[in-house]
């Protein structure tokens, strides 16, 4: 799997919307490759979105499209500054169910002191997470340049994902969430998208 990580700081949210949906009927349909897209806007008109591929060449393929093109230019004239495109084949999905369901997700951004390790760990124990945290759907987690990552995680709502952050692990597991904190270098960045646009070809 390939994906791309798009993020910045945008004028308005609902234009943000309005041209998702627009690529959604126009230009999805026909583009071969694109596994899905999950993005949004925070409250603080930051935008940030993750968009799957098959491949880097299906990516490349698309993105030299015309009609991909012209949407792009349109797109980024909704942003403050160009938007940056960060990209990745490093990428783990632990997606226990259709991430469609999710009404909230939460994007984590940051930078590893050990990076393979936080990568192994995120993906350890998944039946014991999913017994402890029922309101997540799944993850999308993905190792960038320069020790960074991007976590995307699929929650059935915002209520549900904060009563779960307030429940106290079972020991194995805050263990493992130590462990994944020490690892951290500097403090998380966190996009609390509240109405999540998500897409695939099938959905």
């Amino acid at each position: 799997m390939f994906v791309q990580v798009i993020q910045g700081q945008v004028r308005h949210a609902e234009p943000v919307y309005v041209e998702l949906d627009a690529w959604m009927k126009e230009i999805g349909p026909g583009t071969q490759g694109w596994l899905g897209s999950t993005a949004g806007v925070t409250s603080d008109k930051r935008f940030i979105g993750l968009a799957r591929w098959e491949s880097p060449d299906a990516a490349a393929r698309h993105g030299a499209r015309p009609e991909q093109e012209h949407w792009w230019r349109a797109f980024s004239e909704l942003f403050v500054d160009l938007p940056t495109v960060r990209e990745t084949s490093d990428v783990v999905t632990d997606l226990r169910r259709e991430p469609y369901e999710a009404r909230f997700v939460q994007v984590m951004q940051g930078r590893s002191t050990d990076p393979r390790r936080a990568y192994d760990l995120a993906g350890a124990h998944s039946d014991e997470w999913q017994a402890f945290r029922p309101e997540i759907l799944g993850t999308v987690a993905c190792l960038l340049d320069d020790d960074a990552y991007t976590v995307a995680v699929y929650f059935t709502d915002e209520q549900a994902a904060r009563e779960g952050e307030r429940r106290t692990p079972p020991p194995d597991l805050a263990a493992e969430m130590d462990e994944v904190n020490s690892l951290a270098a500097g403090a998380p960045e966190y996009f609390d998208l509240r109405e999540p646009w998500i897409h695939s070809p099938s959905h």
